[in-house]
């Protein structure tokens, strides 16, 4: 090598080598070790991403001594070449791993950099906006004192002057006046708002002088200007008018403000902030600006609290007055009626009692009508509403009310709406469960109270059982020396109705029944249907008042205009007075049945004493789901967990069957099985309802109602069933069958013998054999066992096999040796008892 290739010469000392010996041959066996360097090679590690993947390795890499193993440096052996590329492998990673996470680093001190940045920004920007508000807020009150100050200094030079309060002589002065009031630095009269503006046309009094010039009235407007639209918007005479009469106002100095009328701002708990604006004649912008100085960023349609709302009015210059939303109710008449208002009224009579005690059957009989053989089952289901009139003149309102035990909230509706309770007890039966019921929904409404003694044209009718009886329940009638009426009736003959009359028309007579007819209706809704071509279809009983034919009402959750009065023999009315029952058409929905009916004057009334009452009972049950705790949430939820559930979809023809219904359902079940009423209402089966019944795996149950065609249809393409039902205690017992049938099944064992071990054997492939002599009843192979010990249940199985000498056998009688194997249980003694009994399922029931 030469000193100009920049590399040393070959030499045997220095540390760029390590000394070695060359063994050379020579012709005729000769041989002669020479020492020499070995000159050591650099291994030159690659910075990162210096040579791509797809780049050609240097020489002397060990890249390239790995894929060429003769370049491999003297000495290295293949296990250190994998080594140290391994280790040039991992520093690699590792400097890859630190760039990542170095980046990431970086980063994220940018993103919080920017986010301070940002919060720092808002903050100012905020400071900024709050500044200027109120240097805004500053320079209006400055500019409202100053105006002010003017104003008054205007008005005392007009006091001293009066002569130059005269109108100037023609058009000319008049604009040379409004021109030298507009000068810089010569403020009279108020600050012209935004709507002053545009009138005028803008601040500059030349632009006003064009404008007005150009916009004057010369003449006729012809058809030809106002199809071209030449000249733009042409104001109207009467615009130009009030545009001069101000200018004119403006340079006399005379265009002081009109005084500002003060209003009383009815205010609930919350308003919106168009209705604020409203209910204070303001404009919702000037509303809006004021709650920007307050801080409250908000739109015209935002809801704000009362506080606020009362914080604007009083800077408006107006009067708040607090009110709550219940105040909506407060339009309802509930005026006292004047004494010289009143006028006799007839009864309402309320017919109560057992189920098959006559009611319906007497009422018939007073009638003259045949309402028994139109109830399903010959019993009532529905509360109803009819006007005798007697022979004697009287006019009488009975009311007829179920006696089956499920209608306990008819019966208690009919008792609170009524004067006087005619209790029917049959003489042949005495007291029952629903007389008693009924005796008690009299004695709570504090009413009086007629017993009629029914069926006494039977042979086995016994009244003074009856009378004897009703002394239990503190009713002490009259033949017993109490003060309640008692009458022996006949349903049948007729015996004793005229007696009946006589009794009630005493009682209506001691009562002194008036009512006031003049005044808004007010009743009670007895009863309430879906009527597939009338509608939503309400029983009123009149109470107070006369409801007539156009009167606007709300009921309930509903409201509604009277569409039609129909009366209890289906007759068109005009109007019905005090004790009248009606049924009455145009509600906005079904209401529920004991709802109040009240007129009020407009339908804005009735729909906001609606939508209160909805809210009212939206608000109502969110309180009572909120009131529950989470642990009462899984309390209930784990003792839910073992309980089977029958869910069932409910509809009615009217609503008091469709509360009496799920009160029934309600009470059917145990602790392992209950009724689900997921859905109840009233009129046809719709497909909603199918639809809500398939979700669940319901039934729909339909009681004097029917589906429609559209739901029939879904319904047998869902596969959900319907069942029809016109009588309420079948309903319920089929519910409860289908309620029983998810019970489970009792078992019951039966102990069938007794057998002692007295050998244990070991039988290779099988295990322990216990060798036994039943010593009482049988052992059946296919029966189960315990295994006793010192009479101790150590184990229960079933048996392996049972052998009788070599033979498999069915069982064993008593006093005979078996052989026993417990399957997968070895741990048998001699000594032990066999226990054998056998299990049996029966079918539970509700």
């Amino acid at each position: 090598m030469s000193d100009k290739d920049g590399k040393k010469p070959l030499g045997l000392g220095g540390g760029a080598g390590r000394p070695g010996q060359v063994k050379q041959s020579f012709s005729h066996g000769r041989t002669h070790n020479v020492v020499v360097e070995t000159k050591r090679k650099r291994v030159v590690v690659p910075k990162p991403g210096a040579a791509p993947g797809g780049a050609v390795p240097r020489p002397n890499s060990p890249a390239a001594v790995a894929s060429d193993p003769s370049k491999r440096p003297a000495g290295i052996t293949e296990a250190e070449m994998e080594r140290r590329l391994k280790a040039l492998a991992a520093a690699k990673a590792r400097e890859a791993e630190d760039n990542a996470r170095r980046a990431a680093e970086e980063k994220a001190r940018e993103e919080e950099r920017d986010r301070r940045r940002a919060e720092i920004e808002a903050k100012e920007r905020e400071e900024r906006e709050r500044e200027e508000a109120l240097k805004a807020k500053a320079e209006e009150d400055a500019r409202r004192a100053r105006e002010a100050e003017l104003r008054a200094q205007k008005k005392a030079e007009v006091t001293a002057k009066p002569a130059e309060r005269t109108a100037p002589a023609d058009r000319a002065a008049a604009e040379a006046a409004a021109a030298r009031a507009e000068k810089p630095g010569v403020a009279t009269g108020p600050r012209r708002t935004d709507r002053d503006r545009r009138d005028t046309g803008g601040d500059s009094d030349a632009k006003a002088k064009a404008k007005a010039d150009e916009n004057r009235r010369t003449g006729r407007l012809s058809v030809t200007q106002a199809l071209s639209g030449e000249g733009g918007r042409v104001r109207s005479l009467a615009a130009m008018k009030r545009k001069q009469e101000k200018a004119r106002a403006k340079a006399m100095g005379q265009s002081a403000r009109a005084e500002k009328q003060v209003r009383d701002v009815q205010l609930p708990e919350t308003i919106v902030v168009s209705e604020l604006a409203n209910r204070m004649a303001e404009r919702v912008t000037d509303v809006i600006k004021s709650l920007m100085r307050m801080g409250m960023m908000v739109t015209a349609n935002q809801t704000i609290d009362a506080d606020t709302a009362e914080l604007v009015i009083e800077e408006f210059g107006h009067k708040a007055v607090r009110v709550s939303d219940a105040d909506v109710e407060q339009v309802i008449d509930t005026v006292e009626d004047r004494a010289e208002d009143l006028q006799p009224r007839p009864p309402i009579i309320t017919i109560m009692g057992h189920v098959d005690h006559g009611k319906t059957s007497l009422l018939d009989k007073i009638r003259h009508a045949n309402v028994v053989s139109g109830e399903a089952g010959g019993i009532t289901q529905h509360i109803g509403a009819y006007q005798v009139t007697t022979d004697a003149g009287a006019v009488l309102t009975f009311l007829d009310t179920p006696g089956h035990a499920a209608f306990t909230s008819m019966r208690a509706r009919g008792a609170n709406v009524t004067d006087i309770v005619v209790l029917v007890v049959a003489a042949d039966d005495a007291v029952m469960p629903q007389t008693i019921e009924a005796i008690n929904h009299a004695k709570a409404a504090n009413v009086p109270m007629i017993v009629a003694i029914n069926k006494i044209d039977k042979p086995t009718a016994n009244p003074q059982k009856v009378r004897t009886d009703l002394l239990q329940h503190e009713v002490v009638v009259e033949a017993m020396s109490g003060d309640v009426q008692d009458v022996e009736v006949s349903a049948q003959t007729g015996q004793g109705l005229d007696a009946l009359l006589e009794a009630i028309a005493l009682q209506a007579e001691i009562l002194e029944l008036r009512a006031n007819p003049q005044r808004a209706a007010q009743g009670a809704v007895i009863e309430a249907k879906l009527d597939v071509g009338r509608g939503p279809v309400a029983t009123v009983l009149v109470q107070h008042g006369t409801l007539k034919q156009g009167d606007i009402f709300v009921v309930g959750e509903q409201w509604g205009k009277v569409r039609a009065l129909i009366d209890d023999r289906g007759e068109r009315i005009a109007e019905a007075g005090p004790s009248v029952p009606v049924e009455v058409l145009g509600l906005s929905g079904t209401p529920e049945a004991g709802d109040v009916l009240n007129v009020v004057e407009t339908e804005a009334q009735a729909r906001e004493i609606a939508d209160y009452r909805i809210q009212a009972a939206k608000d109502k049950r969110a309180a009572a789901g909120a009131a529950t705790t989470l642990q009462e949430l899984m309390a209930k939820a784990k003792a839910d967990e073992n309980v089977a559930e029958l869910p069932v979809v409910v509809k009615a023809d009217v609503q008091g069957s469709a509360e009496a219904i799920v009160q029934a359902l309600e009470k059917v079940g145990n602790d392992e099985v209950r009724v689900r009423v997921l859905h109840s209402g009233v009129g046809a089966i719709t497909e909603s309802d199918i639809g809500l019944a398939e979700a669940s795996g319901a039934p729909v149950i339909g009681f004097n109602v029917r589906a429609n065609a559209p739901a029939r249809g879904s319904a047998a393409q869902k596969g959900v069933e319907i069942r029809y039902y016109s009588i309420i205690y079948d309903l319920v017992d089929d519910i409860k069958a289908a309620a029983s049938g998810m019970l489970k099944a009792e078992v019951r064992e039966n102990f069938i013998g007794y057998a002692e071990i007295r050998e244990v054997f070991r039988v290779t492939g099988v295990g322990n054999v216990a060798g036994c002599l039943v010593t009482e009843g049988v052992a059946r192979r296919s029966a189960g066992v315990r295994l006793l010990r010192d009479n101790v249940v150590i184990h229960e199985g079933t048996l392996k096999t049972l052998k009788r000498f070599k033979d498999e056998v069915r069982e064993v009688q008593s006093g005979q040796e078996c052989g026993m194997a417990f399957e997968n249980y070895d741990d048998i003694r001699k000594g032990d008892v066999i226990e054998i009994f056998e299990r049996e399922e029966v079918e539970r029931r509700l």
